[in-house]
């Protein structure tokens, strides 16, 4: 984890100020800003590998704040620690790419176990190709891009391209929802199996775009998919 850049937006001065100097700690070049305005500026400036941000904030949610950064930038972790235990809040932090929602109060060493556990998984997409082509469809991981059969190239989204790193690793066996969850979510997130089944839409779709079955997702009733791969 050291050397990574990383952006806290927290507005309680005791508590900013006390994450602030534990992630020093931790060898994270941390920048602090108190409000959404700060924030964008820094964002800006610094080019987070993580944000960590609070969604109570003086001036605007850091909800808004995420997705915005989430627009700009496809490979930033965010992370949200606040408050606001609200499970729609929650839902809908995840669903927007963010990779962990912690409730405060919680312990330092609970979010950098936390934040372990996220850079782990991305070490995988950091040692994939550039490229990964199947049949007619193209695969940037790294670029967080896709291309389907027809040539249309489509983003991902950090979960959308979490759970494809995850088939692939586990290539012809059946990832169960429990896993996925455990695995890009985090043992103490709360997505919904609706909300699984909404981020695969658009691999299935993407998949099936080639119909000589090159690659293909399958479901498994009543407990997750499989990613198949003609020749493997």
């Amino acid at each position: 984890m050291s050397n990574l850049s990383l952006l806290l937006v927290e507005d309680e001065p005791n508590l900013g100020q006390t994450l602030r100097d534990y992630l020093r700690a931790k060898k994270f070049q941390v920048e602090l800003a108190v409000s959404c305005a700060e924030a964008k500026e820094k964002f800006k400036s610094i080019a987070p590998a993580v944000a960590i941000l609070d969604i109570g904030l003086p001036d605007g949610s850091g909800i808004d704040l995420a997705r915005e950064f989430r627009q700009a930038r496809k490979d930033c972790v965010l992370l949200f620690c606040t408050a606001l235990n609200d499970p729609a809040l929650r839902v809908e932090g995840l669903e927007l790419g963010a990779e962990d929602y912690i409730t405060k109060p919680f312990e330092l060493k609970e979010l950098t176990l936390r934040l372990d556990r996220i850079l782990k998984s991305r070490e995988f997409n950091m040692h994939n190709p550039d490229e990964m082509r199947f049949g007619k469809l193209i695969l940037w991981p790294k670029r967080f891009e896709i291309q389907d059969a027809l040539g249309v190239i489509s983003s991902l989204s950090q979960k959308e391209c979490a759970i494809l790193e995850l088939f692939l690793e586990k290539k012809n066996e059946v990832v169960s929802r429990d896993e996925m969850i455990e695995t890009i979510w985090g043992e103490n997130s709360f997505p919904t199996n609706r909300t699984i089944d909404n981020y695969i839409v658009k691999l299935r779709k993407w998949a099936d775009s080639d119909t000589q079955g090159s690659l293909k997702i399958t479901s498994v009733r009543g407990i997750g998919y499989k990613l198949e791969l003609k020749g493997n």
